[in-house]
């Protein structure tokens, strides 16, 4: 064969490309080692590029999503591999290239989206592959397809001896026609989905070897770093570079649309060039906002008639008419998403193309942003997808790959570009922060019959008309059944930078409305599980999963001296609750143990989804104890992980994780078990204390 590409030593062939249902289905791949040589590499030509079989065997799985520790490049090979029955063992793979015509429209990740809306196409695509080099070893043998089995990578025929590997009938499977309408397996005969198969990132990020944004390398590449104004929707107002210039390694200092690059042979004269460079700023129109005056326009805000939400029968007048009503207001502040690899971009802008090489969500975003700084046509803009130390939905975001790609075309080399932690945390976007009124009331024997919540939100994404159904779900997606239900939605002040932050509006929202249904619990003296139980008579899933969980974590048995809460959540389309175990004792709060039970339909790999609700509850207990950012004077207060606080080992609660067995399609992971922790922490904290947690985070006053 003639070599085109090379994958780890093995000869790739154009030739050796599969077409699959509407397209190639077989992709020419470079390894994920070899980040900075992927420039000009030749993209698939057609869509569904997905497989490339060699001629050694080893099979690559091109994935056109990105991998940020939530498993996704094993997860969706799995399901590649599983409906090609191919040999786990000889599996590789690769990041796709920005490819509209191949993967769709809009490529990322995000939403914890990746297994839902690739379930279908993967099986389709393996599937038909497979079928595929069957029909090539039929021709071989002449035989009739259906004479011929599949397995562990080799075709087996009906005479003894008849064994063809893939790797020796993927020429012959390219020429023939691409069959439509391919039967994908019955889950019953599943060899890989539902088992826990070992990660394929593992060894490479324990030996080093995987090549995450930061380890990005471009031949004659130069380093950047950017000062920007310290308040919100300030500019440069001047700058003297001389002291900057003054600095060993420092190469230029070039203004950019955010405030002032200094670049250099390496990032850290880079950074003390940034520390000597002298700029002046026009602190604009926030210089004196703090976050009292923002919790003050909240109130403001939550005192006048919002836009509608969602609404049935006629929850104020429920309330009015009962005899115990309850009234309650519940805040959280702003969160930054504290990645552990930070924001950093490496591009290269010519005459005629532009190269990125990023740790991005979002790869189709990427392309966009490049594609207005340089005036290139997309087709001459390529993202080179790395795995990404931590997303959380600030990967989703395209400011730092603006920036870089802006110096770069300036600079007129590859610059690489890193965001110090300072930056990250100070810059943002944020999660927003967010004020709800609630109003809610109990009948005579004790049931809830009204539940009414005013959100005031800024908007996530967008600064137009309407409710921002994203700063309100998590209250008006609740599944309980409230004889009368109201919602509305007050947008406020967008001054501070916001975004989609790990499960999103669910991540505050939760806390809310499960906090406040455990306050309607104790109005009408109801155990907090039996009111949740009533309530969800008509949703089986979500009943199924706070029956798991009270069963597993023994609810009404907790040992002495220790205290239980419950909350659950129904988003990105799995169902989880979780019960919470705590103990408080000399005005320190200890989580002991967390119990999750997740309904998360078919599961492809239960060690990943595992993985992923430990670390959810990581995430999210870590914003319930020590989650906030405050702005005083038009700047954020924190700075680095000394005062934005992160979770320590010691205080990592025992997690027990169970999954409901389901033949339903594949719902999300990432974010299922981040938004349940903080109300279950805070609703165990009233059993212990009779004190009810109404804003995040958790603070020692709130225990004594």
């Amino acid at each position: 064969m003639s070599t085109s590409s090379i994958f780890e030593g093995r000869a790739f062939h154009r030739r050796d490309l599969l077409r699959g249902a509407g397209g190639l289905l077989l992709a020419v791949a470079l390894p994920e080692h070899l980040p900075a040589q992927r420039t000009g590499v030749a993209r698939p030509v057609k869509p569904n590029a997905y497989i490339h079989i060699g001629a050694d065997d080893f099979v690559t799985f091109i994935i056109p999503k990105g991998e940020m520790g939530q498993g996704t490049v094993t997860s969706l090979a799995m399901i590649l591999a599983d409906e090609l029955d191919c040999d786990w063992t000889k599996v590789r793979t690769d990041f796709a290239p920005v490819d509209p015509a191949s993967y769709g429209p809009m490529q990322g990740v995000f939403g914890s989206t990746s297994i839902r809306t690739m379930w279908s196409p993967l099986r389709k695509a393996g599937a038909t592959a497979r079928m595929m080099l069957i029909q090539a070893a039929a021709q071989r043998w002449s035989v009739d397809p259906s004479q011929i089995r599949t397995e562990k990578g080799w075709a087996v025929g009906p005479s003894a001896g008849q064994r063809l590997s893939y790797g020796a009938l993927a020429d012959a499977a390219v020429q023939l026609p691409v069959p439509a309408n391919v039967p994908v397996k019955d889950r019953s005969t599943f060899t890989l989905i539902g088992t826990p198969a070992k990660r394929l990132d593992t060894r490479g990020k324990v030996s080093g070897a995987t090549k995450f944004g930061i380890d990005a390398q471009v031949p004659g590449m130069v380093y950047a770093v950017v000062v920007r104004c310290p308040v919100f929707g300030g500019k440069v107002a001047s700058f003297d570079a001389a002291k900057a210039k003054a600095v060993p390694g420092v190469k230029s200092v070039v203004p950019t649309s955010n405030g002032v690059a200094v670049i250099a042979d390496n990032t850290w004269s880079a950074m003390q060039g940034r520390r000597a460079l002298e700029v002046k700023w026009d602190e604009g129109t926030h210089a004196l906002l703090s976050s009292a005056a923002i919790r003050t326009s909240m109130i403001a805000l939550s005192e006048q008639p919002g836009m509608v939400a969602k609404t049935s029968g006629d929850a104020a007048g429920a309330i009015a008419g009962s005899s115990k009503s309850v009234e309650a207001v519940y805040e959280a502040p702003y969160l930054a998403h504290a990645c552990m690899e930070p924001l950093n971009c490496t591009a290269s802008v010519r005459a005629d193309a532009c190269d990125i090489w990023a740790s991005t969500q979002m790869q189709s975003g990427a392309r966009e942003t490049a594609v207005k700084i340089t005036g290139l046509k997309p087709e001459q803009v390529q993202v080179h997808s790395m795995y990404m130390g931590g997303g959380f939905g600030r990967r989703g975001g395209t400011d730092f790959i603006g920036e870089a790609v802006e110096i770069a075309k300036a600079a007129g080399v590859p610059v690489k570009l890193t965001w110090m932690r300072e930056d990250d945390i100070q810059n943002g976007p944020f999660r927003p922060a967010a004020y709800v009124k609630f109003g809610g009331a109990v009948d005579a024997d004790g049931w809830p019959v009204a539940f009414m919540a005013r959100v005031v939100c800024p908007s996530f994404f967008s600064r137009g008309a309407g409710v921002d159904g994203i700063a309100v779900e998590g209250v008006d997606t609740l599944e309980y059944r409230f004889p009368n239900f109201h919602v509305e939605h007050q947008k406020a002040d967008g001054a501070i930078p916001t975004s989609f932050w790990r499960s999103v509006g669910y991540s505050q929202n939760t806390f809310f409305a499960e906090c406040f249904l455990d306050e309607l619990a104790a109005a009408g003296n109801k155990d907090p599980l039996e009111l949740r139980r009533r309530l969800l008579a008509q949703s089986p899933r979500l009943l199924g999963v706070l029956n798991l969980a009270a069963e597993k974590a023994n609810w009404g048995k907790a040992p002495a001296g220790r205290f239980r809460g419950v909350a659950l959540v129904n988003n990105i389309g799995s169902y989880t609750a979780e019960i919470a175990e705590i103990s408080v004792e000399h005005g320190k709060l200890r989580v002991h143990r967390v119990v999750c039970a997740v309904d998360c339909g078919q599961v492809v790999n239960p060690a990943i989804v595992k993985q992923q609700i430990e670390s959810g509850i990581v995430y999210g207990l870590t914003a319930a104890l020590k989650g906030a950012i405050t702005i005083d004077k038009g700047r954020v207060q924190q700075a680095n992980f000394d005062t934005y606080d992160m979770l320590r080992i010691d205080e990592m609660p025992a997690i027990e994780v169970h999954i409901v067995p389901s033949t339903q399609e594949p719902g999300g992971i990432g974010e299922a078990s981040v938004p349940p922790i903080a109300p279950a922490v805070a609703n165990a904290l009233f059993a212990a204390t009779g004190k009810r947690i109404r804003s995040l985070p958790i603070r020692r006053t709130d225990l004594i």
